[in-house]
């Protein structure tokens, strides 16, 4: 990818002022399409850095019952891909925040990669999260990403071994996306031990 993006200009000004990243996530379509911006507007107004927008996936096998339900409410009101575009285009009339799509891969995979990634990145998304696109299977997923400059952002977990580990670093662009916990998301109590320790050998 040549320059820099949006997600990258972002982390080297943060950086300049010693700072770290707000990144903040909303279901596109959740309650509707119009609550949607109002509450990403707030987000930015709030002192977002990065929001990721989660488009819904009738089967979000990474995702804990708070999102899996907002997913299929937004799917139930009718959420699709126009919408999903048009929001997009809105928040790009009024803000250059970095944008990152988040949704599973299958939707990407029927749409073909590079038409997908061509539409995204003229609609102003700057990276793509897809929790279950493995680094095997990503060939023509980078390929695509790349030839539209779009971050890729991987994910790793804290059983995630080192040689792997170095793999998915190495194609990751944007930020890594590390889990915090095993198991999907959801409400946490405490931080465990195996996070911090994830957290440190994933950082060396």
């Amino acid at each position: 990818m040549s320059g820099t993006s949006r997600i990258q200009d972002k982390f080297l000004e943060l950086d300049s002022k010693n700072e770290k990243a707000l990144i903040m996530y909303a279901v596109v379509g959740y309650p509707n399409e119009k609550d949607t911006l109002a509450v990403i507007r707030g987000l930015i107004k709030g002192g977002a850095d990065i929001i990721e927008l989660g488009f819904p996936f009738s089967d979000p096998l990474a995702d804990g019952l708070v999102i899996q339900n907002a997913s299929m409410l937004s799917l139930d009101k009718g959420t699709d891909l126009g919408q999903f575009f048009r929001l997009v285009s809105k928040i790009r009339q009024e803000s250059d925040i970095p944008l990152v799509l988040m949704t599973y891969t299958n939707i990407l995979y029927h749409q073909n990669y590079e038409k997908f990634f061509k539409e995204i990145k003229n609609a102003g998304i700057d990276g793509v999260i897809t929790p279950d696109m493995t680094i095997e299977e990503s060939k023509e997923y980078l390929k695509a990403a790349r030839s539209n400059a779009i971050d890729t952002i991987f994910l790793v977990s804290p059983n995630t071994d080192k040689k792997r580990l170095g793999r998915i670093i190495r194609q990751t662009t944007g930020f890594l996306y590390l889990v915090a916990v095993y198991g999907t998301t959801g409400v946490q109590n405490k931080i465990q031990q195996y996070t911090i320790d994830a957290l440190r050998n994933t950082k060396k």
